[in-house]
């Protein structure tokens, strides 16, 4: 609780203050007086109501003197005080000589070290005694409270786990061969105070014993070595890898982009980025890949645009964008078989544009394809197992009528023929978040195997794949 202070009226001249003179004065309201006292606290000053039982006021005479909230004009000082909560008041700290032997540890401590010493030399071992436990009492009451919140705060981590297994195996080690007796003989020894034969023990077991100890810590060592070296190689090759991906960007910001900030891509520059894209890809990891199409994807460089059919410069649309065409737009860059058969098993894909790629083979196992675009793309063969795909576009139109997309045929975006993705042999084991229109696509269209492996069956829905089988066969 905020302890309260008080407002005073400031003194002003009678030129600066028109209040000052006695006709004014006489006008202020009578309940104000010189001095009032304020209890304020943050709590209180943003609530919008006051606390019942206490006068909020907003302006003092002229102007607005104060936005919180003000106790009754009558309160006294003391008053206030009086209402306070007792539990609040500090407690009174003594100065004296006792008091500070009892807030301060290291007097104790030090107290405690001299009694010792001098009843040490003194001889009296009573007394002795005592002083002692009062030195270990002291000392643990001190010790004890910072190792416990040590040990509390360490049980948890990995080589303190790893700690107390080294120290169980060692105890195991030793107590297994002494319940199975075969320490017998060297207890024996011991009894009979052989001491020849322990000697021998001891030089030969305990020697090559403790050799075998300064093995494994150097191992231990060595070990530690190469993996502080392979963290720091890792670290590298991020940085590396992450200024060749903002290279890139950069390159193709340029690449693509006027002096007044439109887009521009001509042929050339089109086959320049969609070279320049060939190359990072095998510069970079998965990660990298799948930060490098995403920066596409968002960029819209890989959404089919709407040509003017003249130069062949994209569209504006009237709303700051380019105009979509799925039909017949040409993207900026292609990616065409630069996926077939790569590796992107637990990448960020959330969102990507894949616009027809060829993704043969590809691993996209555990993946994030929330929002991706996946139709008209070749997933034969493809490993989507526990890939997220809430949201994610296998087709267009209806489930019913969509089918995969076909080189000879055109894509009809209203009902879906040739608007799918190539699912034949996709590996849909354990697929998260699966609508039932992409269920029923799926079921359609991927082949035998993989309806197999489909989170929750065919569920009765015929398969198409025979049937357009034979129908291109014809």
């Amino acid at each position: 609780m905020t302890p309260p202070f008080s407002f005073r009226r400031a003194a002003s001249s009678p030129e600066s203050s028109p209040e000052s003179s006695p006709e004014r004065a006489a006008e202020l309201p009578a309940e104000l007086p010189a001095e009032f006292p304020v209890e304020f606290s943050p709590e209180r000053a943003a609530s919008p109501e006051p606390p019942r039982g206490e006068l909020s006021r907003r302006e003092l005479s002229r102007g607005e003197l104060f936005r919180g909230e003000l106790t009754r004009g009558e309160q006294t000082p003391g008053e206030s005080l009086a209402g306070a909560d007792p539990s609040s008041v500090p407690a009174f700290r003594a100065s004296n000589a006792w008091s500070r032997l009892n807030r301060s540890a290291s007097l104790q401590l030090l107290i405690a070290l001299l009694v010792a010493l001098g009843l040490s030399v003194s001889g009296s071992r009573p007394l002795l005694l005592a002083a002692g436990l009062v030195l270990l009492a002291l000392s643990l009451a001190q010790l004890l409270p910072p190792l416990w919140r040590l040990l509390s705060d360490r049980l948890h981590d990995a080589p303190t786990a790893r700690l107390l297994a080294a120290v169980a195996l060692l105890v195991a080690a030793i107590t297994i061969p002494l319940a199975l007796g075969w320490l017998d003989p060297l207890a024996q020894a011991f009894r009979n105070g052989n001491w020849e034969a322990i000697g021998a023990i001891g030089e030969g077991v305990v020697g090559a014993f403790g050799s075998i100890l300064v093995a494994c810590v150097a191992l231990m060592i060595a070990w530690r070595q190469v993996m502080v070296d392979q963290r720091l190689t890792t670290q590298q090759n991020r940085i590396t890898q992450a200024q060749t991906i903002d290279s890139f960007i950069q390159g193709i910001s340029e690449l693509i982009s006027d002096e007044e900030g439109m887009l521009e891509d001509w042929p050339l520059e089109r086959m320049l980025a969609e070279g320049r894209l060939a190359a990072v890809f095998g510069s970079i990891d998965r990660e990298g890949k799948a930060r490098v199409l995403r920066f596409l994807s968002h960029a819209r460089l890989l959404t089919p645009l709407k040509r003017d059919q003249r130069l062949g410069r994209a569209i504006l649309d009237g709303e700051g964008n380019y105009e979509e065409d799925r039909v017949a737009g040409v993207p900026v860059i292609r990616l065409q078989q630069l996926l077939q058969g790569v590796d992107l098993s637990g990448c960020d894909l959330r969102g990507v544009e894949f616009n027809g790629a060829d993704l043969r083979g590809a691993d996209l196992s555990f993946s994030d394809l929330t929002g991706a675009n996946l139709a008209g793309t070749n997933l034969a063969g493809a490993n989507l197992e526990r890939a997220r795909l809430e949201g994610c576009r296998f087709f267009y139109g209806r489930p019913q009528t969509a089918s995969p997309r076909q080189p000879a045929q055109p894509r009809e975006l209203t009902t879906g023929a040739g608007s799918g993705a190539v699912v034949e042999n996709c590996n849909l084991a354990g697929v998260r978040f699966l609508d039932h229109h992409t269920h029923h696509y799926l079921a359609s269209w991927s082949g035998p195997r993989s309806r197999a492996t489909l989170p929750g069956g065919p569920k009765g829905i015929p398969s198409q794949l025979a049937g357009s089988h034979a129908s291109m066969g014809s």
